[in-house]
């Protein structure tokens, strides 16, 4: 074994990858619960890609054929309908450990110095995301799938003088028709998940460069023994690899919980307008995106003007991407600190989550004045972040990681 290893690593370095990003990649020796999604996200990438090629053996991406191809993988297929809501609920899961992924991310100062990179490659994997599962829930050709894309595709309308031209663009026809739908199709099943797994790459690479964070913000590489290893470092593998085992088992049996006995998840994650073939001349009682878009959907809805409600939502997510330069704090972790910090991003969490749920239901007067108060706070803790993270009084961080 030792000789085949040896002549392999004459040609590729798999002993040097093994060793750069797990067996010698030392991490900070006090990660706790929050650093479980990251490995979780990989896996449900997998396990989405894996699930997403067999669906493909039997899915036929036309207008005629492809609600009846869903219906023929549920019902005829061997194992087809475990497939589909393997693939169903874990675009769903997908998004659930990204956003507690990120969460990390905030609570503890990941995207700050030296890691802007790995926040920036990790906000770019959730646009291409946010681009696959639209891209996705057009493919199923149900009635919310048709109708979800139309809305969505129409708001490229709100952009001046090129708005018209984009949207037939984005279409490839007057309507949404069998074009789009075959254009989707490419794009979900090859395009994007090209991009994701480079994304992915990078993502890793950037993140084992600089080292990776821990809970107290402390850069373990600054205190190292006479080895040139870190004092508070532990190797990656065989200590998180087997603490991660630990997670996926935890996280596959509510997983499998979810995709045996509540794969529908009360019409969240497979909506019941979605079971009807799609009909371009019978519009559903309420229109809405799938739940992991509600938020920013519901701050589209908030404003009353198109092209500023359009702005606002995709500002929504281009000020994540600038976080690590609106973060004046001289600390990372939400630990140290002051409590302004703390109920900004406390008020942040809870708007978001409340824009989720409006997003979901149809609106009403209260319901909209209840988004706008939600997207004014959305707002203000990013606009608001370079005054209160430089004011604010810190705690000392130690020089060590405790634990």
């Amino acid at each position: 074994m030792s000789k085949f290893m040896e002549w392999v690593d004459a040609r590729f370095p798999a002993t040097k990858m093994w060793e750069d990003h797990l067996s010698k990649y030392y991490a900070p020796k006090n990660f706790n619960f929050f650093y479980f999604f990251g490995s979780l996200a990989l896996l449900v990438l997998v396990s989405q890609i894996v699930t997403g090629v067999w669906l493909t053996m039997s899915y036929n991406p036309s207008a005629e054929e492809a609600f009846a191809s869903v219906e023929y993988i549920m019902r005829d297929v061997e194992y087809g309908w475990i497939l589909r809501y393997l693939h169903s609920t874990g675009a769903s899961a997908f998004f659930v450990v990204v956003y507690l992924h990120m969460f990390r991310g905030m609570l503890y100062g990941s995207y700050q110095k030296p890691r802007e990179l790995v926040w920036i490659f990790g906000m770019l994997i959730y646009l291409m995301l946010m681009a696959e599962a639209f891209m996705g829930y057009l493919l199923p050709w149900g009635q919310m799938s048709y109708w979800g894309a139309q809305v969505i595709i129409s708001l490229f309308g709100a952009i001046p003088v090129i708005g018209a031209d984009l949207t037939q663009w984005i279409r490839g026809d007057y309507l949404i028709s069998g074009i789009t739908l075959n254009r989707f199709f490419a794009l979900h099943v090859v395009a994007l998940p090209i991009v994701i797994l480079g994304l992915v790459v990078l993502h890793i690479l950037a993140l084992h460069e600089v080292g990776s964070n821990n809970p107290d913000g402390v850069e373990i590489k600054k205190k190292k023994d006479a080895n040139g290893i870190p004092l508070d470092g532990i190797p990656f593998h065989p200590y998180y690899t087997v603490k991660d085992i630990v997670g996926v088992v935890v996280f596959l049996f509510i997983f499998c919980f979810v995709v045996f006995f509540f794969p529908e998840m009360g019409g969240y994650f497979l909506e019941k307008p979605n079971f009807e073939v799609a009909n371009p001349f019978k519009t559903p009682a309420h229109i809405a995106p799938v739940w992991s878009f509600t938020p920013f959907y519901a701050i589209l809805r908030a404003i009353p003007d198109k092209l500023m409600g359009v702005i606002a939502m995709g500002g929504a997510i281009a000020v994540l991407f600038v976080l690590p330069w609106l973060d004046r704090s001289p600390v990372k972790s939400m630990r140290y600190k002051g409590w302004l910090s703390k109920i900004w991003l406390l008020v942040f969490c809870v708007s978001f989550v409340i824009l989720g749920v409006l997003g979901v239901l149809s609106p009403t007067p209260g319901r909209t004045l209840l988004s706008q108060v939600c997207t004014f706070l959305y707002f203000a803790y990013f606009i608001l972040m370079p005054f209160y993270t430089r004011m604010e009084k810190t705690k000392p961080v130690p020089e060590r990681v405790t634990g």
